[in-house]
């Protein structure tokens, strides 16, 4: 168990190194290749931040453990929401300015509420997962369009900046999204043999290790960008980073895991713990950042809010694992 243990530690660095080098080299890639900023922020940035889940739950239903899959993506938007934009809120009170972010909060409830459609009876099939897939093609489609019809949103200019705060090479930048990505595959592969292991050593399930320490672990991407962003100013690009990641772990982690490893039976605590738990943050992050009156804005009481319901969440799984349920 030691060596899984150290597999997890070296597999968590060297996934949370290689993400962030894979979305540099993506972001300078497209962007001399002349892509618009605006369109680099939401898809690239969006899409690459969210690579992490995307692998490791790929790895983690070659590999025969589709519920570390699901959990792996249920349970990063909960850090996503709870942990991540309750931190970054507690250090620096989050300002909704973009018209698109405050567009794919709704977007992303409704994508939620799809989910749980699909998972009611307690499975997954492939023609399900075909579905989430396509709505998240649909949702690239979406979001090109949206960023195409809005280059002077305020998205645009906190990317520009980030932009020019990081130049690099072509050669370079081609160089680190290929070297990125497949750090990206050897280090997911690492860490699903170790969670795993050290899962199957101390009889808890695969679900309870990918909604926690796989979970948390793929989100770190997330954390550093958001807190970094926020602290910069960068309010639009520290909740969208969020935003847009939840809505691809919805779409894009568990459509890939499903399409790979159908899952003909779930636990059931997905659909009466997880599940909910991941609905009521979503459906607080709306209320919050929506602005329904004007600029959207979560404070740093809200922000304390949303961090202490990830840690009860978190303390409910404890008492799961336990009882030796989950």
């Amino acid at each position: 168990m030691t060596l899984a243990a150290i597999a997890i530690l070296a597999g968590f660095v060297l996934l949370v190194w290689s993400a962030d080098r894979f979305v540099e080299g993506a972001a300078a890639t497209a962007s001399h290749a002349g892509m618009p900023s605006l369109l680099i922020g939401m898809v690239i940035v969006g899409f690459g931040t969210s690579a992490p889940e995307m692998v490791v739950s790929a790895m983690a239903a070659l590999d025969g453990s589709p519920a570390l899959a699901l959990g792996n993506a249920l349970g990063s938007n909960i850090v996503n929401t709870g942990l991540i934009l309750g931190v970054t809120a507690l250090l620096v009170p989050i300002v909704v300015h973009s018209k698109i972010v405050r567009r794919e909060l709704p977007l992303l409830l409704l994508i939620g509420l799809l989910t749980g459609a699909l998972l009611l009876d307690n499975a997954l099939t492939r023609v399900e997962s075909l579905l989430l897939l396509a709505g998240f093609f649909g949702l690239i489609g979406w979001t090109i369009a949206a960023a195409l019809r809005n280059r002077e949103d305020v998205l645009a200019a906190d990317m520009d900046k980030e932009l020019a705060a990081r130049p690099m090479p072509l050669r370079r930048a081609i160089f680190w999204l290929a070297a990125g990505l497949l750090l990206l595959i050897v280090s997911s592969r690492i860490l699903v043999w170790g969670a795993v292991t050290i899962a199957h050593a101390l009889g808890v399930s695969d679900l309870i290790i990918g909604l926690t320490i796989v979970a948390l672990g793929t989100s770190l991407p997330e954390l550093a960008a958001s807190v970094i962003a926020a602290r910069k100013g960068e309010h639009d690009i520290a909740i969208g980073n969020v935003v847009g990641s939840n809505m691809f772990n919805l779409l894009a982690v568990v459509g890939i895991a499903g399409m790979i490893a159908p899952m003909e039976s779930m636990p059931t605590a997905v659909l009466l713990r997880d599940w909910p738990v991941m609905m009521v943050m979503t459906v607080g992050l709306f209320l919050m950042a929506f602005g329904f009156r004007g600029e959207g804005r979560i404070n740093r009481l809200e922000g304390m809010l949303l961090l202490l319901a990830y840690i009860a969440y978190n303390v409910w799984l404890v008492f799961t694992v336990t009882a030796g349920a989950g």
